[in-house]
């Protein structure tokens, strides 16, 4: 079985001396109560108390232009926000029987205090948790948080805690697994020398396989080539979408701590806690898991018990900022990192501010090849540099001209 010590000790081999010392404390478990924990969770997160006067909702629609849709709101004395959908239209009945109803005619400065515990409540929405209802609510959480961040001059990290930091580190990704392992380095490289990242993911396994590689030894093979042909100056990342069982896992997490890998994600079937425990408890590389989590009380379980070592709730599948600040404080108490999955084109701005705000965010966050469409949208434009990317600043979410951005756009909802 695996031991904190141990992790102190893979961490020491296969770390570069800048990273460790972030890691090994991310790693040191405080084995926090489920009381504790509980606490934490409830603990309030979104401050608007400068802003003295209700911000009566008085519209919220979902427009599209260019397969890109959005979420605009407006209060009834004309203050406005605007969110990027994560791209999953279908959703948009869900939004505007289940949600857009409710919203309409409350104050938006109760976002938290009131709103979302009364929406959960609300023709029983609670029936419906999991991606389609936390994404849609997703939604609308983003662009009320954008205008809350307008009419208080504040960005969406700032409300949430206050901002710790105004760039990330981030690591470039590829969503194959139609390639060889020759293919998919070339890739990763190609990746590497166009951003300056530092660090790189690739897939392992065949995606909810039960054990079946995308093609037969891909992962064995790409495993070692990456480290070979990338170098010992990039940092290795392996995310099996739950492709394996506990027997399968753990050989394949052992290829990636030879590498000196960083970390394992999602070994096994996202919903089996067990088996990817049992995989945490036998390795030494980090395990980290939760992209596709929907419950509070599940993460509070994967915390407690060290089911993972770092916790990844998605923005938009775990029902937005608010909710996954609430798990990124449990998990703060364990000492544990909370690196943020990110879904849709524009994903990556939100984890930007969410980065921006968590107190330990890991060491990278995921970098999307669509941060060049969006750049133009901010003053300053966005750019990476040097395998960092810069929070967007200015209020809300930053978009600098919400008119401009959805000038062409038709109503859908």
């Amino acid at each position: 079985m695996g031991s904190e010590p141990t992790r102190r000790r893979f961490l020491a081999s296969s770390i570069p001396a800048a990273s460790l010392a972030a890691c090994a404390d991310a790693l040191e478990t405080a084995n926090p109560t489920a009381a504790a924990l509980d606490a934490a969770a409830a603990a309030p997160v979104l401050d608007v108390s400068s802003l003295d006067r209700p911000l009566v909702i008085d519209s919220i629609r979902l427009l599209e232009t260019a397969g890109e849709q959005f979420i605009h709101v407006q209060s009834a004395d004309g203050a406005e926000g605007l969110s990027v959908t994560n791209g999953r239209r279908y959703l948009a009945g869900i939004l505007a029987e289940l949600i857009v109803p409710f919203f309409l005619g409350k104050d938006a400065r109760k976002l938290e205090s009131e709103l979302l515990h009364e929406l959960y409540r609300y023709r029983s929405n609670y029936k419906l948790q999991g991606l389609a209802f936390w994404s849609a609510q997703a939604w609308v959480e983003f662009a009320l948080l954008d205008m809350l961040g307008r009419a208080t001059g504040r960005s969406i990290g700032e409300m949430l805690g206050g901002t710790l930091r105004e760039e990330v580190d981030f690591y470039v990704a590829s969503g194959r697994r139609d390639s060889t392992p020759e293919e998919e380095v070339a890739y990763l490289q190609s990746l590497v020398s166009e951003t300056g990242a530092n660090a790189v993911k690739f897939r392992l396994g065949g995606r909810m396989s039960r054990n079946r590689d995308a093609s037969p030894e891909r992962s064995e093979t790409l495993i070692p080539l990456a480290r070979k042909t990338l170098g010992d100056g990039i940092d290795l990342h392996g995310d099996a979408n739950s492709s394996y069982d506990p027997a399968y896992a753990i050989p394949i997490g052992r290829l990636l701590e030879e590498v000196g890998a960083v970390y394992f994600e999602e070994p096994c079937p996202f919903d089996h806690l067990e088996d990817t425990k049992a995989v945490t408890d036998a390795l030494a590389i980090p395990v980290s898991g939760g992209e596709q989590e929907y419950s509070e009380r599940r993460f509070r379980w994967m915390i407690a018990n060290r089911g993972v070592d770092i916790v990844q709730p998605d923005l938009h599948y775990y029902g937005g900022m608010i909710r996954s600040a609430r798990v990124a404080n449990m998990a703060e108490l364990a000492r544990m990192p909370t690196t943020v999955h990110i879904s849709g084109g524009f994903g990556f701005v939100y984890m930007l501010h969410f980065a921006s705000r968590t107190k330990n965010v890991g060491r990278y966050q995921e970098y999307k090849r669509s941060v060049e469409r969006y750049s133009s949208w901010f003053d300053p434009p966005l750019r990476a540099s040097e395998g960092k990317l810069r929070v967007p600043s200015g209020p809300g979410v930053g978009i600098r001209d919400i008119g401009g951005v959805i000038r062409d756009a038709r109503r859908i909802v």
